[in-house]
């Protein structure tokens, strides 16, 4: 194969240069592969063609040749390599430290050698590189980049050998991990039981050449809020967070191409805990941190060890100054970044007596500290990047930010960690001032938390498309020298971490469009592509369903039971889920359940049992308060729920063997603050006592009155172009069977059932035949009676009788509103130079619309964006426009951002989406995870009109807009779309 030039992004740092539809073409011109690397290039092929090198073939294996002057990581990853194409093939290649004599290079079924080596310290790399065998030119001084190319006649005596080459040492390593998962070995296959499909023949295309670097410096994970599931399974498995512990976790970071971790820190000391950790991060290719609050490489943890006195710098420098340098001394030879700066203890804010003058004193004596410890002799130089000292990193988390607003600053070199909201949602980026700073900036995001509102740590909330928008913005703004994801027990978080990982790789591979490709990709590397689309559909949903609330904040009345059948709708939509999940587990092989229930069912099941446990419960709670007969029948429900969520966990548990001990045990169920609850606790039901006679009871649809207690009923108007039938629920307030009929007064009122007898309740659909209403009808009756000389009257009103499909045009109101999905605009315009952007999965409904580029000058109306949108208002008057967009914060200094709302001509509404800055606001829209905003608009006649949407400043996410017209009710998602007219 050719090999693809490389782009180049704005640094300029090499790009990944094969887009993951590159893959999938050339991939259906090899036999089929069960795993390639996500938006790689793939070269391995599984049969024995023609002029392909071959790797591993009827019981024997190409040899790998790993000279013994290599950094210990390469050979780390070497072994793996090595393990990794006996996995596949079950031939294991020897490992050689040297190219064998030309006679033994013709040993049968060997004749093929797989050289790796880094540029530089590899004189067999350097040779070729040398004789022109292989093309350094865009490889060498890169960091971290990689080359992998089948070169012939590269030595006497062999005829072809694959080289791996790196630019530096762990350039190299993912050389070796990026053919280890072409051969079909996920990057999971320890951490989620992914096994490897079997292939006698693994072979590298003749030819073959593929060359890539990261865009984004240093790419980590953060284990935090790891207690008590991360750390019960750490205890039980390996005995804590010791080496053997961080040895699967560095080799999952490299394997998924990442490079940087903040390790474990809930009570515990990577450094003390095990003093075999940091030679071992050190020696597998991993750059050390620590968190944002933990200073010169010293975890928090040791303070309550080894200090003396208050963590108060103006109280206590001296013997904070030795904590620090010891710190510094202990990691002297490892590579990593520094954090600096400091927050209160336990992670706390600093006293309000503390300063802005204080901090800087506090950053300019660490590094003075710094400056002294580089200044030492390293035993080792790979910890030393291009020779020069560790980079140091101050990160803005929360009132750290205030303090560099207010105008603290630190010296140009140092590493501006900028920091999202704890819920997904970046604070602020680089300016163009800033990104000329020597140290970059970088981006501390999150996939769990434990604060306020309420804590999220159970499983994974995070859909793709929000990281997708977030770190979009931050790659556009030049935030790229380092990303960090707090993970919290990474296990949980399989997708999202990979996903996110990925894209710091290389954003250009994964545009907007490309998404939901990016799951599919995934979904064939560990399942095989017979039932990758469903799967990825899998994912892809329970993380949006999740994104919409978060589990941790789900109670009994979260969605409406009144309105929009919302919290039939949801309950249905997790139920179809939970089933479509469950029903493909056993076409699977048996081998891949283990996989596929920690990754997919057990996040859909778990979700949907707890949104069913709380929608049974607020039903409950309901039907209690009218007396029906299925109330205690619902308790019971809920409690079977309760059991079904334990069971499940316990299930997860048992997996693999019983691998996964305490994984689950992150308590979910009972919050009554942002803290999580010490147990799960059972959510209060009711029971009643009743008669032993049946009694009639009618409820209506939009309504949580029903009869006897109240008398007089009504369902929402009716309207020629509303969607679908409203229902009437008869149900039974006795233990005896309840015998009803159901009468409406005019022929033009259709029912599905006008008789029946009932144990606990049935629903009679209600509907209206248009075509036989009279003119000037406005209203119709049903009249339920029961066999117990109970009778119930129900209103039907009727609204706009006289309206038919062929006089309405675009989204048509009904029921007082006009509810649109952003993508379903009429029109999309924009200036040269700009363009809007779906984003698809986007937000609690069905995607978002977004404006490129994410960085452009604030517009006016003059030459704002805008989307239009066809709607049919059905009478004149004042209306409200409700618009839902993403919760964007104002990462830019300045005046906040705006939007604008019109009707046809009239003169745009202008809304700063920024202007309420309180943090109830805020708590409110990250709960939701959306913002909404309101304004108020005249409409001079009924019919047909434009509503447009228009963009004034960037990166601004809408997901729906609804028109008030009077008749919007208070729900959680809002109601369903409107019917749209040609």
């Amino acid at each position: 194969m050719s090999h693809l030039p490389l782009r180049r992004s704005r640094r300029p740092v090499p790009l990944r240069h094969a887009l993951a539809c590159a893959a999938l073409a050339v991939c259906s011109m090899l036999t089929a592969s069960p795993a390639l690397a996500l938006g790689e290039r793939p070269v391995v092929r599984f049969d024995a063609a023609p002029g392909a090198l071959t790797l591993a073939r009827d019981g024997s294996a190409a040899r790998l040749v790993v000279d013994d002057g290599e950094d210990p990581a390469v050979k780390h990853a070497a072994a793996s390599l090595q393990d990794d194409i006996a996995r596949v093939s079950g031939a294991r290649p020897a490992l050689l430290s040297a190219v064998p004599a030309a006679a033994a290079a013709h040993v049968a079924g060997q004749a093929d050698l797989v050289l790796v080596g880094t540029l530089g310290s590899n004189p067999l790399i350097d040779r070729l590189a040398r004789e022109g065998r292989i093309d350094v030119s865009t490889l060498r001084g890169k960091w971290e980049g990689y080359l992998i190319q089948v070169v012939r006649d590269p030595l006497p005596g062999v005829a072809q050998a694959l080289v791996i080459a790196g630019s530096d040492r762990r350039g190299t390593v993912y050389g070796m991990y990026t053919l280890s998962e072409q051969i079909g070995v996920s990057p999971w296959h320890w951490w989620a039981d992914v096994p490897p499909a079997r292939h006698p023949v693994l072979a590298v295309e003749p030819g073959a050449r593929v060359q890539d670097a990261p865009v984004v410096q240093y790419r980590g994970i953060f284990l935090n809020d790891e207690a008590p599931a991360l750390s019960g399974f750490a205890k039980d498995t390996f005995g804590g967070f010791n080496h053997r512990f961080y040895e699967k976790v560095f080799e999952l970071i490299l394997r998924l191409r990442g490079n940087y971790l903040w390790p474990a820190m809930w009570g515990n000391a990577f450094y003390d805990d095990d003093p075999a950790n940091g030679r071992l991060a050190q020696d597998m290719g991993i750059v050390m941190g620590t968190s944002h609050h933990e200073p010169l490489m010293r975890a928090h943890a040791e303070w309550a060890k080894y200090g003396k006195g208050p963590w108060d710098y103006s109280k206590n420098e001296k013997v904070l100054r030795e904590f620090w340098q010891q710190g510094l001394e202990r990691s002297h030879d490892f590579e990593k970044v520094i954090t600096i700066g400091m927050r209160g203890d336990g992670d706390e804010p600093m006293s309000e007596e503390s300063n802005v003058a204080l901090l800087q004193r506090i950053v300019a004596d660490q590094r003075t500290l710094i400056a002294a410890d580089a200044a030492k002799p390293t035993l080792d130089t790979a910890s030393r990047s291009g020779g020069k000292a560790a980079p140091q990193m101050w990160a803005l988390y929360k009132e750290v930010q205030d303090y560099y607003e207010k105008g603290m600053r630190v010296p140009d070199d140092v590493l501006l960690l900028w920091c999202d909201d704890n819920w997904g949602n970046i604070r602020r980026l680089p300016t163009a001032e800033e990104r000329k700073r020597a140290g970059g900036a970088g981006i501390y995001y999150h996939f769990d938390y434990v604060g306020g509102p309420r804590s999220y740590k159970w499983i994974n909330v995070t859909p793709l498309p929000k990281v997708w928008e977030q770190m979009h913005l931050a790659a556009t703004y030049g935030a790229d020298r380092l990303w960090i994801v707090n993970v919290g027990d990474l296990k949980p978080m399989e997708v999202p971490i990979e996903f996110f990982l990925s894209y710091a790789w290389n954003p250009q591979a994964w545009p907007a469009e490309r998404l939901p490709d990016f799951l599919k990709l995934w979904a064939t590397r560990e399942f095989g592509p017979a039932h990758a689309g469903a799967i990825a559909a899998l994912v892809a949903s329970y993380a949006r369903f999740n994104g919409r609330r978060k589990p941790e904040q789900l109670e009994p009345g979260t969605f409406s039971i009144e309105h929009y059948r919302e919290a039939e709708r949801v309950g249905l939509e997790w139920q179809a889920l939970a089933d479509r999940a469950r029903a493909l587990a056993p076409q699977l092989p048996a081998a891949q359940r283990d996989a596929y229930f920690e990754l997919v069912q057990y996040p859909v099941e778990a979700a949907n049992t707890l949104n069913q446990l709380y929608l049974t419960v607020q039903r409950n709670r309901l039907h209690a308060a009218q007396g029906r007969a299925d109330t205690n029948a619902l308790a019971a429900r809920a409690r079977a729920l309760f059991a079904e969520d334990a069971g499940l966990a316990r299930q997860y548990e048992a997996a693999a063997g019983g691998k996964w001990k305490h994984m689950m045990a992150q308590t979910h169920i009972g919050y009554t603050s942002w803290k999580d609850p010490a147990t799960n606790v059972m959510p209060q039901v009711a029971e009643i006592a009743l008669p032993a006679q049946a009694a009639l009871g009618v409820a209506v649809e939009g309504s949580t009155a029903a009869f006897p207690a109240a008398p007089a009923l009504a369902l929402p108007a009716f309207e020629p172009l509303a969607k679908g039938p409203r229902f009437i629920e008869v149900f039974n307030r006795g233990q005896a069977p309840l015998r009803f009929t159901a009468r409406p007064d005019q022929p033009w009122i259709t029912l599905d059932a006008t008789q029946g007898t009932v144990a606990q309740a049935q629903r009679i659909a209600v509907d209206v035949d248009w075509a036989r209403v009279p003119a000037g009808a406005t209203t119709a009756q049903v009249t339920i009676t029961g066999a117990d000389g109970g009778k119930a009257v129900v209103e039907l009103p009727l609204r706009h009788a006289a309206l038919r499909a062929k006089d309405a045009h675009g989204f048509v109101e009904t029921g007082g509103v006009v509810a649109i999905e952003a993508e379903h605009y009429a029109r999309a315009l924009a200036p040269a130079g700009r363009t809007w952007l779906r984003v698809p999965g986007f937000g609690a409904t069905l995607s978002g619309m977004t404006t490129l580029p994410s960085d452009g000058p604030a517009a006016t109306l003059l030459d704002a964006m805008r989307l239009e949108y066809e709607v049919w208002l059905t009478e004149p008057g004042k209306v409200k426009v409700e618009a839902t967009l993403a919760p964007t914060l104002k990462f830019r200094p300045g005046p906040g951002f705006r939007y604008a709302v019109s009707f046809d001509d009239e003169a745009p509404v202008v809304i700063d989406v920024h202007a309420d800055a309180s943090n109830r606001h805020w708590e409110k829209m990250v709960s939701d995870g959306v913002a909404r905003f309101t304004s108020e608009h005249a409409v001079s006649s009924p019919g047909r009109h434009t509503l447009k949407f228009w963009a004034l400043d960037p990166a601004l996410v809408l997901e729906r807009l609804v028109i008030d017209g009077g008749g919007l009710q208070p729900s959680y998602l809002g109601p369903p779309e409107s019917a749209r007219l040609p």
